[in-house]
């Protein structure tokens, strides 16, 4: 971690996590084609149940990324007793998290997919579609954390056999429970609760046997030093995932008034652009572990070096996926929903994302960088910039003075001005942080 060249070293980590991350937005993809072959309404459905999903994503993130980034640090600097301990911290606080939600959302059900945005024609299908992933809820948000976890300990390839092997799965067992056993959108979202399941009893076995710290509940001792690191290493992540499902809320509820077809076009453009996002998200958690053990390490000329690697390489990612979705943008939208209301939705903000598409290499390196080197405060404001800060009044005040157009601009607006904001607080870390810390460390040498 702290010797070998920093671009193959990113490239061997990230690898795994790119494709863990492609595969899952695979399987996303899959079960919105199979789900929109039911209906626009069920289609809709799924833009409603990507708020909830994006907060058990959130709690997983939360506690694998706020116990990992402590535990490679305390790696680089040879602690692994300590390190051990937040590994347990982080597992067993994730899969309390999710058994909480699953027991407040089961309870609330109903009403909660109104509050989210469901028309009258929707909320019945977002119902039946969340119940059974909202069972799963525990193993979802586990398998989130504990994916993060080995991904930290430099053991992305182990994360990546169990999420790719749950989605997989998912391939087989969406149209069988869909089509074949008649199950419908229940049967999608049953599937999903399987697959993440299986996902998580294979992870946990991973991180038992074979991860460089072993998981172990006898290594669960949490004290107030241990879970205020957790607290600061795990805001970041938990701030940007739940500004997010926010902001995934009010999309729905500004498109709500231009009914089922505008909530399932913008359902669908969420899904493809998290798709182009997976990709420079891979790239990032492969930096995270290196920009950890480096940073721990004293090693910052590396830190700077990775960071820079990182944002030409994904900035470059981006411009030609932008260019291959603008050309294709109508087919696209037509394979999940042929319905012409919903692909004119679709394919008008799929074009505006494409303008602004380039600016997230920028945005989420900056943003893994300061959370990963402990800076909490400025981490967590640049998470909840783009979706929190910016998009979520905007798309709720444009629809006002441009009707649809607002909900379909949005997004690009906030891509840009979270680009504006990241600048200034990246010239503070690459120039004052890293660049003073290096020299103290040169002086100290």
């Amino acid at each position: 971690m702290t010797e070998q060249p920093i671009p193959s070293l990113i490239l061997t980590l990230s690898v795994p996590a790119v494709i863990s991350n492609l595969v899952t937005t695979a399987y996303n993809l899959t079960d919105t084609f199979f789900i929109g072959q039911l209906g626009t309404a069920q289609s809709g459905a799924i833009g409603i149940a990507f708020s909830i999903m994006t907060i058990l994503q959130a709690l997983g993130f939360f506690c694998g990324n706020g116990a990992g980034n402590s535990m490679s640090r305390e790696l680089g600097k040879r602690n692994n007793e300590r390190a051990s301990r937040l590994l347990a911290i982080g597992f067993v606080a994730a899969f309390s998290f999710g058994l909480v939600v699953a027991i407040i959302c089961l309870a609330t059900l109903r009403p909660l997919v109104v509050m989210l945005g469901s028309t009258e024609t929707i909320a019945p299908y977002a119902v039946q579609y969340l119940t059974p992933i909202l069972v799963a809820a525990p193993c979802v948000c586990g398998s989130f954390a504990l994916n993060g976890l080995l991904r930290y300990q430099g053991q992305s390839a182990f994360g990546m056999i169990g999420l790719v092997t749950g989605s997989l799965l998912n391939f087989m067992l969406a149209p069988l429970f869909i089509f074949v056993l008649d199950m419908g959108i229940f049967g999608a979202g049953l599937a999903t609760g399987i697959c993440q399941s299986v996902s998580f009893v294979i992870l946990v076995v991973m991180s038992a046997r074979f991860g460089v710290l072993k998981l172990s509940l006898r290594n669960f001792k949490p004290d107030p030093l241990l879970l205020r690191e957790i607290l600061g290493g795990g805001l970041p992540s938990l701030v940007r995932q739940s500004a997010g499902s926010i902001a995934t809320t009010c999309v729905n509820i500004a498109a709500n008034p231009f009914g089922d077809a505008a909530i399932a076009g913008m359902a669908i453009v969420m899904r493809i652009m998290l798709g182009v996002n997976s990709v420079i998200v891979g790239l990032g958690q492969g930096f995270q572990p290196v920009c950890g053990y480096n940073y721990g390490a004293g090693k910052f000329s590396r830190v700077r070096e990775g960071f820079w690697f990182c944002v030409w390489l994904a900035t470059g990612v981006l411009v030609a996926l932008s260019i291959a979705i603008w050309v294709g943008a109508p087919q696209l939208v037509e394979i999940f929903r042929s319905d012409p209301a919903v692909v004119s939705v679709g394919v008008a903000a799929l074009h505006f994302e494409c303008l602004t598409a380039w600016t997230n290499g920028v945005n989420m390196m900056g943003n893994m960088m300061s959370q990963t080197m402990g800076k909490t405060g400025i981490a967590s404001f640049l998470a909840v910039c783009r979706t929190g800060l910016y998009l979520a009044p905007l798309v709720l005040v444009l629809p006002y003075f441009i009707g649809l157009t607002g909900v379909v601009v949005a997004q690009s607006i906030a891509d840009m001005m979270t680009f504006v904001t990241t600048i200034p607080f990246l010239r503070y870390l690459l120039g004052n942080v890293l660049g003073q810390r290096r020299t103290q460390g040169a002086q100290r040498s």
